[in-house]
């Protein structure tokens, strides 16, 4: 990766940071158009297509890094998160499966599975991974805010 892309990829992040999506989208496409398979350039975009809800245009950016490295463990998550945004909580989770088969100590996969197990009303297995979560990173805030929830979920019900 050239100096120019690395700036260019600051400069984008810098935007991200200031809440300046649009900005920052176009930050990307110049540095696409340099370097079209430029992973990091295509995950950051998805990501940042997804906060402006653009959920198709996010999966096509995150599909095709996915392509170019599938075991790019942020392409994953980043999928699931863009498909649980979606709705699709099944397929969500398989993406978070798939990044958790390549390092099953990622306490972002594990929280967010445990959000879309929680959407699919399978609490008590959703509560198992905030608590694995937490294990790995006891300050991780979806995975406690999760734990919480779910916890006063099952305590409900008995």
């Amino acid at each position: 990766m050239t100096e120019v892309i690395s700036n260019l990829l600051e400069q984008a992040h810098e935007l991200c940071e200031l809440g300046e999506f649009d900005q920052a989208i176009l930050v990307y496409d110049r540095i696409l158009k340099k370097e079209h398979t430029n992973v990091s350039a295509l995950i950051d975009k998805g990501i940042t297509l997804q906060r402006l809800e653009q959920n198709r245009d996010s999966l096509e950016c995150l599909e095709k890094a996915l392509s170019i490295q599938p075991e790019n463990i942020d392409a994953l998550v980043s999928i699931g998160a863009t498909l649980h945004a979606m709705r699709k909580f099944d397929i969500a989770i398989d993406h978070y499966n798939n990044a958790l088969k390549i390092d099953e100590n990622l306490p972002i996969a594990l929280a967010y599975k445990g959000l879309a197990l929680g959407e699919l009303g399978k609490t008590s297995d959703a509560l198992d991974c905030f608590k694995k979560s937490l294990s790995i990173d006891k300050n991780y805030k979806i995975a406690l805010e999760g734990e919480r929830t779910a916890t006063s979920i099952l305590e409900s019900k008995t």
